[in-house]
């Protein structure tokens, strides 16, 4: 077996795993889209390796992507997460918000994802610029449906508040991992109770929000640990939880 990661060093990778370099018509034009608004995606700076099948449609050939506001560098350093990172990013683009409404406008989806690196170094932690995003969208195409992934703003509700009532349809946060592993997996920044109290605020706060979170598995959970934190998240009532999992393809 080899050395700290318990795997054969010699045995292949499954050929799932194995993905071709991403090609396409629809891939270039989304591709092409986004490089000329300036725009970052999820997609890209995490390195997915399921880029191409999104951008060319997959099986319903509708083309998505999730939009990464406020520049490509991130404020912390989660260890399960290949975004760079930096303590003085790049201040955001002001025209972020209008660039990337437009964009997705021009797609024609019905449903779209934003999300964002942490930014500790705005007193807002990026929750007006990322409002005015939603605004600027929802300007543009009134019927469309937004989901904002956020960060937790260091805890500040005030900036909880801001993000909600911009127009947005989806509130998601990410508690990403259960209470004991929070400290290993997250930046020192992150954590488990203040995860739990922007979920909670954000369904308190507004009639009607969706509120939506996420935990990644194989990280060492227990099977009682993932009930333990279910049972937190049902407490609050989040509404959608989904289940996944980093695949370590190098």
């Amino acid at each position: 077996m080899g050395p700290y990661t318990g795997r054969d060093p010699d045995a292949k990778k499954a050929e799932w795993l194995r993905q071709k370099a991403p090609q396409g018509h629809k891939y270039g034009e989304v591709k092409e889209s986004l490089s000329r608004l300036n725009l970052k995606t999820v997609c890209e700076e995490a390195q997915c390796p399921n880029i191409g099948e999104c951008w060319n449609g997959g099986g319903d050939g509708i083309s998505t992507a999730t939009i990464m506001l406020l520049g490509d560098t991130c404020t912390r350093g989660c260890r399960f997460c290949a975004v760079k990172t930096s303590r003085t990013p790049p201040p955001p683009d002001p025209m972020e918000p209008l660039h990337t409404a437009t964009a997705i406008a021009s797609w024609g989806v019905d449903y779209i994802v934003l999300t964002s690196v942490d930014r500790d170094d705005l007193a807002d932690g990026g929750s007006g610029h990322f409002a005015r995003t939603v605004q600027a969208l929802k300007t543009l195409k009134p019927d469309i449906m937004v989901e904002c992934l956020t960060s937790d703003f260091r805890g500040d509700l005030t900036a909880v508040h801001t993000l909600l009532y911009s127009g947005l349809d989806v509130f998601a946060h990410n508690i990403e991992t259960v209470k004991r592993l929070q400290r290993i997996v997250r930046d020192p920044r992150a954590g488990y109770e203040q995860s739990l109290s922007v979920l909670r605020h954000a369904k308190q706060s507004k009639k009607g929000m969706i509120t939506k979170t996420s935990i990644m598995l194989g990280l060492g959970e227990t099977d009682n640990e993932l009930k333990e934190t279910m049972a937190d998240l049902r407490a609050i009532d989040v509404d959608i939880l989904t289940l996944g999992q980093y695949l370590q393809v190098g």
